[in-house]
């Protein structure tokens, strides 16, 4: 169903579908503030449908349902089909890293009785958005010891919050003259953290505190911080969004909402044609780098790793092999036509909510620059495979030539020679610490990520 409104087909039952989706949904993104918590929920969710850890296994044969994972920030299953694995695999590839702040290394400091956390923002932001809002703390801090301590404070309801001060409307007069890149300064995102000084401490008291409450609740010292890795997000859990409660809002939609109706999907398939596979890669949002992100060899080893499961005699090349004749979705969220913002959209070639699965031919920027610009025979075998089993979909670019752009890991998994296009959720205020999705499009976006690890 090529741009209709999903809303429109759906009958009461069906709409209980959708509804009944998007609060396991909710449920997810609301835990899933981190890419390692991300990947985390995801292997409770493939041990629940019988994936087992590659590692344990010996061999793997048609039905088998086996996933790898990388450094707690990445996680790769699949279910192995009947045609042999290097005739290749239907990939749905997602990233779960989200625009944030990190803590800095060295990050607490003391400053007029006040301590404050250092940050460096993480991917592409408004800084203004994030400041004046309640913040969590989450993440890991490793020890020398080789012991590693889970971070989490904001969260709960009998936490304090954390957050970023900005200067008040009675004095920003000069404040207001600046542009909005530099009404707030990246030096200047950083959280309050307290306020109190330990008692009996003569200088830096607020920050001793600080430390001396950390200390108590996690048992890690300020030198530990040095190998910590502290992500600063939106405090509270995802909500449904508009009267209707036709949608929702939460941290995190780009890319944990087609991470998880990747994910979801995977798990309903049972003995494949072609070998399914889902993929959550982190880093995506600062380029793809780094042993994690998706120009890691991580994936190309895997393959590899599986082949030699099935008995493959040469996995090395099987692994190239299998890559080249694989057809992948690109599981990335889309901007959705804005009624407030239309000047930055061409109607005709722009996502609407509740039209479903969005597929983009090519992202990039300054005339495509960085995109991977999908084959049209292979869009064409696309199409007839979302319209048998009826989903609806529809196609986009990334707002008007000349008004930004963005990119995806596309590119990164077509460097193999292999067929891949970007589909995925389109999204109001993408990269804000809330932004916005239709359950309609989070149902057929999972609806359609079935029919293509299903196809032939």
């Amino acid at each position: 169903m090529y741009r209709e409104n999903a809303w429109k087909k759906y009958d009461e039952k069906e709409e209980k579908l959708v509804y009944d989706f998007a609060e396991g949904y909710k449920d997810f993104i609301s835990v899933s503030k981190t890419e390692r918590i991300a990947v985390k929920e995801a292997i409770k969710r493939l041990n629940a449908k019988g994936f087992k850890n590659a590692e344990e296994v010996k061999s793997v044969k048609p039905g088998d349902k086996v996933y790898f994972l990388n450094r707690n920030k990445n996680v790769c299953a699949f279910v192995v089909g009947k045609e042999k694995i290097t005739s290749g695999l239907r990939i749905l590839g997602a990233h779960i890293d989200s625009p944030r702040m990190d803590l800095k290394e060295h990050p607490i400091y003391e400053k007029n009785e006040f301590a404050l956390g250092d940050t460096h923002y993480y991917g592409g932001i408004k800084k203004y958005q994030w400041v004046t809002i309640p913040l969590a703390l989450h993440g890991v801090v490793c020890k020398k010891d080789g012991s590693t301590i889970e971070v989490n404070i904001g969260e709960d309801e009998k936490d304090p919050v954390v957050g970023i001060s900005d200067l008040l409307i009675h004095l920003s007069a000069d404040q207001l003259t600046k542009t909005a890149a530099k009404v707030i300064e990246g030096e200047n995102l950083d959280v309050t953290l307290g306020n109190k000084p330990l008692k009996g401490e003569e200088k830096g008291a607020v920050k001793a505190n600080v430390l001396k409450l950390l200390k108590e609740k996690y048992g890690f010292d300020e030198e530990d911080l040095v190998s910590a890795e502290i992500e600063v997000v939106p405090a509270g859990k995802a909500r449904d969004y508009g009267l209707d409660r036709s949608m929702v809002a939460g941290y995190g939609h780009d890319d944990r909402s087609c991470a998880y109706t990747s994910l979801m999907a995977l798990l309903e398939v049972n003995e494949p044609e072609f070998t399914s596979c889902c993929i959550l890669v982190d880093k995506e949002e600062i380029g793809s780098v780094g042993a994690t992100g998706a120009q890691s060899r991580f994936f190309e080893n895997v393959i590899a790793k599986l082949l030699e499961l099935a008995g493959e005699k040469d996995p090395l090349w099987g692994a190239r092999l299998t890559m080249e004749n694989s057809k992948m979705l690109s599981s990335d969220v889309s901007a959705g036509y804005d009624p407030l913002f239309p000047s930055v959209s061409d109607p005709n070639n722009a996502a609407y909510f509740a039209y479903g699965l969005v597929f983009n031919k090519y992202t990039g920027s300054r005339g495509k620059s960085g995109s991977n610009d999908a084959n049209p025979e292979y869009y064409a075998w696309v199409r007839r495979v979302m319209d048998d089993a009826k989903v609806s979909w529809q196609n986009a670019e990334l707002g008007k030539v000349d008004q930004g752009g963005g990119g995806t890991i596309a590119y990164i998994l077509g460097n193999y020679n292999m067929n891949v296009i970007d589909a995925g959720i389109p999204v109001h205020n993408m990269h804000a610490p809330m932004e916005i999705v239709s359950k309609a499009d989070l149902y057929e976006a999972y609806r359609g990520y079935i029919a293509f690890l299903t196809s032939k």
